[in-house]
């Protein structure tokens, strides 16, 4: 990148490709290159790498290049990091890959077209890049949303393999901190499976890097450790959900045979469990129509859904995970949804959107990615080739 990046700080999202931030104590409008959910990076007020658009008449001023998190620069700019994927195969600094040459980039197989075609004497090596923005202190997962594209990627790369084609993945995760790599199987279960199957007949590779905020060439930092057994043990349809709600207006609202409650007018995350089926416990949630039942169902008739955070976890996490958003949260609603244990409430409010709130996100990532950390020794990082 040869333009000026200049410092920005981020103010609000209203689609997935616009952001607004403040340059120079004004607000520009910016054209976000990633269509990632990113909750666990945009914050108000968090450090954004910026460059001026090439067109001075487009809508967008700006290009959004980066992130900062905790101090570290975090390319966000999906399209450069092919780029970078191939600037590093063609210095031969991909561990494992030394030996290829790239061909050329965007090579069509079918109906697909995958992102490098690389070479060594009479063979052809296939490979898709991903660029991952989802991590933890030492944890990295991907996709950050449900990405059917993605997996289908991963079904016809292992499909090549089948018919004796190389064929593999360069995940490059954004974080030189991270140490681990699993497929985020909270968010995208369907991937995580397809990923899991496929992953044995793949060179895949997750590749920690590191930028500096020129953003103009990254350093590689190491390959990452797949804790399988992990995703062996807590991709299943179970275990613990919240719930974000809206309620516009204050109101009373008849909660059962609990009756009448005032709900202040604010941001509520409710959290539950399903043992069993907690895709179809989720969706449910969601629906207006249904038999009324949980004291969510009827918080449900008066309240919007802004967003359902599933953690599948073969542990027992809900009270935890309840004692956890009650730290962050600005009051809660006593005895709601917590009939049947000790805990003084699931129903947790908050003034402004909690998914834009650092301290609830952090709460999400503890439980959906630091926990595990406990469990994969440091002495994984930088290990071999993931054939």
């Amino acid at each position: 990148m040869n333009r000026i990046i200049r410092k920005g700080s981020f103010t609000d999202r209203p689609n997935r490709f616009i952001v607004h931030a403040e340059l120079d104590g004004r607000m520009v409008t910016c054209h976000m290159p990633n269509p990632g959910r990113m909750w666990e990076l945009l914050f108000p007020g968090v450090v954004l790498y910026l460059r001026q658009a090439d067109n001075p008449n487009r809508k967008t001023g700006y290009d959004v290049v980066g992130i900062e998190r905790d101090g570290v620069p975090v390319l966000l700019d999906t399209q450069y990091t092919n780029t970078a994927a191939a600037s590093l195969v063609q210095d031969h600094k991909i561990p494992g890959w030394e030996s290829y040459d790239l061909i050329r980039r965007e090579v069509t197989v079918g109906d697909s077209r995958f992102d490098l075609l690389l070479g060594r004497e009479n063979e052809l090596f296939y490979v898709e890049v991903k660029s991952c923005t989802l991590f933890s202190t030492r944890g990295a997962m991907f996709p950050d949303a449900v990405t059917e594209r993605g997996r289908k990627h991963i079904l016809e790369l292992a499909a090549m393999h089948d018919k004796g084609i190389h064929t593999g993945v360069l995940f490059l995760v954004h974080w030189d901190r991270a140490s681990w790599f699993l497929p985020d199987y909270h968010t995208d279960p369907a991937f995580a499976a397809a990923f899991q199957e496929s992953a044995p007949r793949l060179d895949w590779k997750a590749l920690a890097i590191r930028w500096d905020t020129s953003f103009s060439y990254p350093e590689p930092v190491g390959l990452l450790s797949y804790p399988e057994d992990i995703l062996t043990r807590e991709n299943h349809d179970r275990g613990d959900y919240m719930i974000v709600l809206q309620i516009r207006t204050e109101k009373d609202i008849c909660i059962g045979a609990r009756g009448n409650i005032r709900f202040p007018a604010g941001y509520y995350v409710y959290v539950g469990s399903a043992k069993k089926n907690l895709a179809a416990r989720m969706a449910r949630h969601q629906r207006r129509r249904k038999q009324m039942h949980w004291h969510i169902d009827y918080l449900r008739q008066e309240g919007d859904i802004i967003a359902v955070i599933p953690i599948r976890t073969a542990d027992d996490l809900e009270h935890e995970i309840a004692q956890a958003v009650d730290t962050v949260a600005d009051w809660h609603i006593a005895g709601f949804g917590c009939t049947d244990c000790h805990c003084p409430s699931h129903l947790f409010g908050f003034t402004h959107n909690p998914i834009h709130d650092q301290r609830f996100m952090q709460v999400v990532e503890d439980f959906r990615m630091n926990r595990l950390s406990v469990g994969i020794q440091r002495s994984d990082f930088m290990t071999e080739s993931h054939k």
